[in-house]
């Protein structure tokens, strides 16, 4: 596996004001770029490919959307330098509105795990003040992972991601990846 996945500590930060469209910047724990994605504008079906650099050179991870705008919309993930399909991303939809839900899906398409916003009062509360961050832990096997927080700021949205409370790897940190990715990027539109 590409030696980009085996970090515990990723900092995910989307640039809001961009002409072309979003701008994804994924670093290490040491601040060093491991992923960059340029997502366009206005665009019905997401599909967010993955890059090693600026450049765009060298594709790494690709997440699309099965189907066109849909609330409860389905985000497959493929390693593009393999080929292989890891898994995919589902949003709960009406669940969402109250507490955001996703479910976490093998390559088969059976639930492995679910990721859910930290605490119900506090998910109301942040649908009111939108400058509470948000927190989001990954429940797998009987145990809660507090993976995701947001940071807040007004001009970049910024999700740290932490899996170092998944030392054996039960979340494939592709999967992992893509799931903050999807939170900096798609939950973040709902302000």
């Amino acid at each position: 596996m590409n030696t980009t996945y085996t970090h515990t500590e990723y900092i995910i930060r989307k640039k809001v004001f961009s002409i072309m469209g979003a701008k994804l910047h994924i670093y290490d724990n040491t601040e060093q770029l491991v992923l960059y994605s340029q997502m366009k504008a206005f665009k019905l079906k997401e599909d967010i490919a993955l890059y090693t650099d600026e450049s765009m050179n060298k594709e790494l991870l690709r997440i699309k959307a099965r189907s066109v705008v849909d609330f409860s919309a389905t985000y497959d993930v493929h390693d593009t330098e393999t080929g292989e399909h890891i898994g995919a991303l589902r949003r709960k939809g009406l669940k969402s509105i109250l507490k955001d839900e996703w479910k976490i899906l093998d390559r088969h398409d059976q639930e492995i795990g679910k990721i859910k916003e930290d605490s119900t009062a506090m998910a109301l509360l942040r649908r009111f003040i939108s400058i509470i961050p948000q927190k989001y832990n990954i429940e797998m096997d009987d145990t809660t992972i507090p993976a995701f927080k947001q940071n807040f700021n007004p001009f970049v949205t910024k999700i740290m991601a932490d899996f170092s409370e998944d030392p054996k790897g039960m979340l494939d940190r592709r999967l992992g990846l893509a799931a903050g990715i999807l939170l900096c990027a798609i939950e973040g539109k709902q302000d």
